[in-house]
């Protein structure tokens, strides 16, 4: 069967040339990096190349990025290394009386875990409340910090883009409120949705911790990285060797570093030609307008935003009073792939917090499906899909209405 394959938030096709380079490291570069000898230091070099790729792709400086097995522990190490190198009394761990960690409830489950964990330990956790489209008001942030940050430290923590509703957060309004309270405030955004996709420069939005991971913009499963300003400390989290200057042990994934180096190249050059990612933005308006036009209670999430506020690769269509777990069993029976949510969620039942968070109502946010493009998405795959959406859902509007 061929795939029509639109769930590429989930993951995306390794570039050829993603492909090419790990098998290069499996035949001839699989020395251990941390080897004093001249085999492992050539792994080392190449390694420090990937880096430096990285680097550049969000621009900044190599010694900033520290790789993981993936976004999730990224999201992890920023969240819990933060609290164990507690920011008062000198960076000294256990020296502030309150923590405060404030977030949303639309963010990654690889945030809201974390989350929900740190509050049973100490850390006081505080959700913003977010618009009908999904964005953060940065004032309401303003009030927050205002209301809760004394001489206490806190930690923001928000997406840059949104891995459900590929809406885009005004994150630099949100860091500049965040840095106006001298230094009490780091701020933390899983960018994971957004690195790849759109331009991301921390020189130009100062955020303190950024996760993104490599497969999702055409490079490897099971490499993520981190990038931590410069003077921001936080505690490994990974403990077991010197690795990474001291902030993740563990021998390096070889392999995928030095592909994902090879991904990031491939999307700075993407960046480089804003028609490129336009052109797959009028592929993804093209989809839902077909989708719309036959079957008009469709609602698509987000789509009152401008372009500059939703990505260009994302669609959130929900189709009330149906169940999302049975138009994705229709949509893959005719060898169509979406998913509801994160992918990390699928075969739950309940409709997704990000969309209750947004207040959409139960009978849509139960039928919602995310559908995704790439940079590899082609009419080939976006024609047909305009044809088998409509056709499973309105079979199962016939035959399998929810009574919501």
């Amino acid at each position: 069967m061929k795939w029509v394959y639109l769930d590429n938030n989930a993951t995306t096709q390794p570039a050829p040339q993603v492909v090419a380079a790990m098998q290069e490291t499996h035949d001839q570069l699989w020395a251990n990096p941390s080897s004093v000898h001249r085999f492992g230091q050539m792994v080392r070099q190449r390694i420090e190349l990937a880096r430096a790729s990285v680097g550049r792709l969000i621009g900044t400086r190599d010694r900033n990025i520290v790789f993981t097995s993936g976004g999730t522990e990224s999201n992890n190490l920023a969240l819990r290394g933060l609290w164990d190198m507690v920011v008062k009394g000198g960076g000294q761990p256990g020296s502030c009386s309150r923590r405060v960690l404030i977030t949303t409830k639309i963010e990654h489950a690889a945030i809201r875990e974390p989350a929900e964990m740190l509050s049973k330990s100490g850390v006081d956790v505080l959700y913003l409340p977010v618009d009908i489209s999904g964005r953060v008001d940065p004032k309401e942030l303003q009030k927050t910090l205002e209301q809760q940050v004394q001489q206490d430290p806190a930690l923001v923590s928000i997406q840059w883009c949104n891995n459900e509703t590929g809406v885009i957060q005004p994150i630099a309004a949100l860091v500049d409120t965040a840095r106006a309270f001298d230094g009490r405030v780091r701020f933390h955004t899983d960018a994971t949705q957004a690195v790849g996709k759109i331009p991301v420069d921390v020189s130009q939005v100062p955020v303190d911790f950024m996760t993104f991971s490599a497969h999702k913009f055409h490079g490897p499963k099971g490499v993520g990285m981190l990038y931590i300003r410069s003077g921001v400390r936080l505690r490994a989290q990974n403990l077991g060797g010197p690795h990474e200057r001291e902030r993740r042990g563990g021998t390096e994934n070889a392999a995928g570093i030095i592909a994902a180096g090879v991904a990031s190249d491939l999307a700075t050059v993407f960046l480089a030609d804003p028609a490129l990612a336009a052109a797959q933005a009028a592929r993804r308006d093209r989809f839902e307008r077909e989708v719309r036009r036959q079957v008009p209670t469709a609602v698509i999430h987000s789509r009152g935003t401008g372009p500059e506020d939703r990505l260009w690769n994302t669609s959130n269509i929900g189709f009330p009073h149906l169940e999302a777990e049975a138009i994705l069993l229709g949509l893959s029976e005719r060898g169509l792939c979406a998913s509801a949510g994160a992918a990390c969620s699928s075969g739950s039942l309940e409709p997704s917090p990000v969309l209750l968070a947004m207040n959409i109502p139960e009978p849509v946010a139960h039928g919602s499906i995310r559908f995704s493009l790439s940079r590899f998405t082609t009419d080939d795959e976006i024609n047909p899909a305009t044809v088998i959406v409509p056709q499973v859902v309105q079979r199962l509007a016939k035959t399998m209405p929810l009574g919501i």
